[in-house]
């Protein structure tokens, strides 16, 4: 006999969306064991990371109406994932990007301006690749993003990222808040942030400089 979890399609939809939340987390605790037990690369594990942060903001924003506490919705199912609900929701970045940050905090900026750079580029990409590319949408992002990298004082004036991110708001201060990005321009600023985000890591010193 099949028994039915929902009575309707938004039902349906919800059900589905309480089950990728499940699976996201799970997905995160085994993620960080593997990291700790050195079973994985750093550059696998902060690529995979960063995947699984991106699907968690959005899907948890997503849910705020109907999951209002990640907390609870955690201890409802009994999961057991501590480590994934720090990295989800306490950290909000790899934790191999902490550690750059706490390397780079001896330099003149701190980890938490570190990782709010790196939790914007996240926020900006993951945004275009669900073509939300309204300028009001992608504006702010872009914004913010700018701001960060303008907190960070280990970058040059003439960082990549900071040069990008003008000319492109300056490109959408031109635009109405309606406008959409066409698909080339909005290859282009994923091509942009991608680039960007690259050599801001690289630009972080690592743990033994």
């Amino acid at each position: 006999m099949e028994v039915k979890l929902w009575n309707d399609k938004r039902e349906r939809e919800m059900y589905e969306n309480f089950a990728e939340l499940y699976a996201i987390i799970k997905a995160t605790e085994k993620l960080e064991k593997a990291y700790v037990r050195d079973i994985i690369s750093s550059s696998d594990y902060e690529t995979e990371c960063q995947k699984l942060i991106a699907h968690f903001k959005t899907l948890s924003s997503n849910l705020k109406d109907t999951v209002p506490s990640i907390e609870r919705f955690h201890d409802t199912y009994k999961m057991d994932c501590s480590a994934a609900m720090n990295r989800l929701i306490t950290s909000g970045v790899p934790a191999t990007v902490e550690h750059r940050a706490a390397a780079s905090a001896s330099s003149g900026s701190s980890a938490a301006i570190v990782a709010e750079c790196v939790a914007n580029f996240i926020t900006a990409m993951d945004t275009l690749k669900l073509n939300m590319v309204a300028v009001d949408q992608v504006f702010p992002l872009l914004s913010d993003l700018l701001g960060s990298l303008n907190k960070m004082s280990i970058l040059p004036p003439d960082f990549e990222g900071k040069t990008k991110m003008k000319e492109w708001i300056g490109r959408l201060a031109k635009m109405g808040a309606a406008d959409e990005l066409t698909e080339q321009q909005s290859r282009q600023l994923q091509f942009d942030l991608d680039s960007s985000y690259n050599s801001f890591m690289a630009a972080l010193p690592t743990d033994g400089t």
